[in-house]
């Protein structure tokens, strides 16, 4: 009687995962391809997902729960691939994979469109007096920092003190660069007041790509000292690599540089075409929810594309590693974290 009950379960069980498009749950495993740039994409489009933002404590648990079910092999019948798969988007969108610490929302990278784009909008914003752009600038580094600092690796304990250093160091560049090229904009005479607007909006993306990176190496410069955990095919940590935390770190600066393109030359270029229309020069009061909108949208795409060069969890050959490191597993190929 039993084995027919048991029977009866895992049939259910498969029409009701039959009856779904979802691909078969895999575990602590991307849904999505990891090896092209499309699978990427639809991967880090669940990530970034801020319909998780609204995620209940209640809701979290119950997902948390569902995937200790899967990994026990206790699933109750019933439980579809799509319901693994949404559990695991929960868990992945809240909770730090190495530490399965809660982010603090506005940090979390589903997060960043609506907390971020906001700030972009106040970067955009033409201002009259250098205090305006400084605490701009103080404000979206503060953001980065923090977001750095929310998804690094986090496979190695780090003293708030080296945060601290960090921090500090990442905004005083942050705020000199944007700065020093906003002076030398305002300085330069020969450009009409509209063309002066135009390079005031461009000269943004060289200062914030800089600062950008100059960020992310000091908020995680203790991984390139203390190395970061890789793993072999089975999950095992076979050591703890230098040499893996540059490429993380490489990997990490590209996306840094890529991120802020769309984001500060697509709106400007639409907007000051829109500027031109007969409706926003009858409503100038549109200005400011049009450039808004533009920026929410262009921080959305530009965190899709930056965050997709790479996977989350990259690969390396062995032999590139640290000798110790050659020695101590047969794979042929490591895996880790390179944060976000």
């Amino acid at each position: 009687m039993a084995d027919t009950a048991t029977t009866a379960s895992v049939a259910a069980a498969s029409a009701a995962n039959a009856s779904t498009d979802a691909p078969p749950f895999q575990l602590g495993k991307p849904r999505f391809q990891q090896t092209s740039f499309y699978g990427r994409f639809r991967h880090f489009l669940d990530i970034i997902d801020p319909r998780t933002l609204f995620v209940t404590e209640r809701r979290l648990r119950e997902a948390v729960q569902l995937l200790e079910d899967s990994k026990h092999g206790t699933l109750r019948p019933g439980v579809t691939n799509e319901q693994l798969w949404s559990a695991q988007k929960i868990k992945q969108a809240i909770l730090h994979p190495d530490t399965n610490e809660k982010i603090f929302m506005p940090f979390r990278m589903s997060g960043y469109v609506p907390f971020g784009g906001t700030i972009v909008v106040g970067l955009l914003v033409p201002h009259q007096k250098l205090a305006s752009p400084v605490f701009w600038l103080w404000l979206n580094q503060s953001h980065n920092a923090r977001v750095d600092y929310a998804n690094r690796n986090a496979t190695k304990p780090s003293p708030m003190s080296k945060f601290i250093q960090g921090y500090l160091g990442a905004v005083i560049s942050a705020v000199s660069i944007g700065v020093s090229l906003k002076v030398l904009v305002q300085k330069a005479n020969k450009f009409t007041p509209t063309t002066r607007l135009l390079v005031q909006r461009f000269t943004l993306l060289p200062s914030i790509a800089s600062a950008n990176i100059c960020n992310l190496v000091l908020m995680r410069y203790g991984e390139l000292e203390e190395g970061i955990d890789v793993l072999d095919g089975d999950g095992n940590c076979v050591g703890s690599s230098r040499i893996a935390a540059r490429h993380a770190l490489l990997e990490t600066a590209l996306t840094q540089v890529v991120l802020p393109m769309p984001v500060l030359v697509v709106p400007p270029i639409i907007l000051s075409m829109l500027e031109k229309t007969a409706l926003l020069q009858a409503r100038p009061w549109l200005l400011l929810p049009v450039q808004s909108l533009l920026c929410l949208a262009a921080c959305g795409l530009a965190l899709l594309l930056a965050i997709s060069l790479f996977p989350q969890m990259s690969e390396i050959e062995t032999s590139q590693l640290e000798p110790e490191i050659a020695r101590a597993t047969s794979s042929p190929t490591v895996v880790y974290n390179k944060g976000l």
